[in-house]
């Protein structure tokens, strides 16, 4: 079963979490020093938070997360049947989390993470940047793999 995904920079971390954390009635799943993140059921989402160097503040991308590769192929195969540019990350560690990873950006310039998530990992991961995708992004650097010339 397949899951949105919401990712959220924020200006205070804690303050946004008390936030969430009263609006989803339940506390992150994980919580690290410059993120946090809440699997809810109801609604199916995997919604996260960061700040710091890695975020700008604001909606830093949607995207599509599933439990399984078959999952991830069928949604890849989506990605490809689009017709934009799609760029294949792979395996990546990224928001304390080892995954493997794509990303597309909607007509207007809106960019999207499919993802299949089989780990944890101890360190945020790499932030590089995404500008090839979408002018919408400016400098962010959360998630981003970089593109390619």
């Amino acid at each position: 079963m397949k899951r949105l995904h919401v990712h959220v920079g924020v200006e205070d971390l804690d303050q946004s979490i008390r936030f969430y954390s009263t609006l989803f009635a339940a506390e992150p799943t994980v919580r690290k020093g410059d993120y946090a993140k809440w699997m809810l059921d109801d609604p199916r989402v995997n919604f996260a938070i960061s700040q710091g160097s890695h975020a700008k503040k604001g909606i830093e991308h949607l995207g599509i997360q599933v439990e399984s590769t078959d999952e991830l192929s069928e949604v890849y195969g989506r990605l490809k049947a689009a017709d934009r540019p799609v760029l294949e990350e792979g395996r990546t560690t990224c928001c304390y989390a080892k995954s493997e990873k794509s990303w597309i950006s909607d007509p207007d310039g809106i960019v999207w993470e499919t993802f299949y998530t089989d780990g944890e990992a101890t360190t945020y991961g790499d932030s590089p940047e995404l500008g090839a995708l979408s002018d919408s992004l400016g400098q962010a650097k959360c998630c981003l793999p970089k593109a390619a010339a």
